[in-house]
């Protein structure tokens, strides 16, 4: 778009935005949601992302401009959701200029987004956005990841806040991580940290190579499992205090972000028998391992009542003697008296 035509839209703009606080009839409302549609990074006023109060039905939802297909699919979801008004989350989706067949999609993955209400979802958006989910990205991981905008701000944030500070991520980088791997967001703050520890001390590699393969892509067990396989064949080292090894060890990407048959036919040069086994047998090792783990805090727990039997045998053994001592002393008592 030219200068010129930038000017014209922004004049247009200013005008819509200052129409919009006077009041307004449903044409004018609806021919404002298609304007702010085509332009993407244009947000809905405030008034629009409140609860208008229209009945929900199939010819409103045509009118967004689902077809009659897609408008009975929309409709059936908001009804099981007891949605019986505009559901917000239509006019948000909208408002991130996706179309109706994104939109369509996204409640086909998380119908719990019939429930959310305007003001949770605009809240959760702009979070999104200040930690550097911006235009086309914010709407790839929406696409991708709708449960998103079910969570609740802090939890978000939380996460966030746990690769930065703990991970030593910069911010670009978990901008990064929770563009390529938003669901990281519901995963367990522990194991989250436990598999960056894992990364970075056991393999030795530093955050950007992490983001570079989108490590939080894969599981704790499957990244083992590649990175212990390769190990086991010779073919990975873990550096030492200077980061030096003595084999030239594949790049963290090379191995994470390919395909399982490429892996074994590229990188760990075995076949699919050999990594059956040993993912087998790292599995056994590993349950021997929680086994162990259980094993010691019973012997723990055993203790204890060891430790609470043997007080009660010494309450025995004292109240027995001093039963043996009373015996005694009567038994004396009786025949200074005789």
């Amino acid at each position: 778009m030219t200068a010129q035509g930038c000017g014209v839209t922004l004049r247009i703009l200013r005008w819509t935005w200052k129409r919009w606080t006077l009041p307004a009839k449903e044409s004018d409302t609806a021919a404002l949601v298609g304007f702010c549609r085509a332009l993407c990074s244009t947000p809905l006023p405030p008034q629009l992302i409140k609860h208008p109060g229209k009945e929900l039905t199939l010819r409103s939802l045509a009118e967004m401009g689902f077809s009659e297909t897609q408008a009975e699919m929309v409709y059936d979801g908001a009804k099981k959701h007891r949605c019986k008004h505009d559901a917000p989350i239509l006019v948000g989706l909208f408002a991130l200029d996706l179309n109706p067949t994104s939109v369509v999609k996204i409640l086909e993955k998380c119908p719990e987004l019939y429930a959310v209400k305007g003001s949770q979802l605009q809240q959760r958006i702009t979070n999104l956005r200040k930690l550097g989910l911006h235009e086309g990205s914010l709407q790839r991981v929406i696409s991708h990841y709708p449960q998103i905008l079910t969570l609740p701000v802090k939890r978000v944030s939380a996460v966030s806040r746990l690769l930065r500070e703990k991970c030593q991520f910069t911010t670009q980088q978990v901008t990064d991580v929770l563009r390529d791997s938003p669901h990281v967001v519901q995963e367990e703050h522990t194991r989250l940290e436990y598999m960056f520890q894992y990364a970075f001390f056991r393999m030795g590699c530093l955050q950007a190579e992490m983001v570079k393969a989108k490590l939080f892509r894969l599981s704790m067990e499957e990244l083992q499992c590649r990175h212990g396989f390769l190990e086991r064949r010779g073919l990975y080292q873990t550096p030492d205090k200077k980061g030096q090894t003595l084999i030239l060890n594949p790049r963290l990407k090379d191995f994470l972000l390919i395909s399982e048959e490429t892996y074994l036919s590229k990188i760990a040069m075995a076949t699919q028998e050999e990594f059956d086994v040993f993912r087998k047998l790292m599995a056994r090792e590993q349950e021997e391992e929680r086994k162990q783990e259980h094993g010691d805090d019973d012997d723990d727990d055993d203790d204890d009542d060891d430790d609470d039997v043997d007080g009660e045998e010494e309450e025995e053994e004292e109240e027995w003697d001093k039963g043996q001592n009373a015996g005694y002393n009567k038994k004396r008592k009786q025949r200074r008296e005789s």
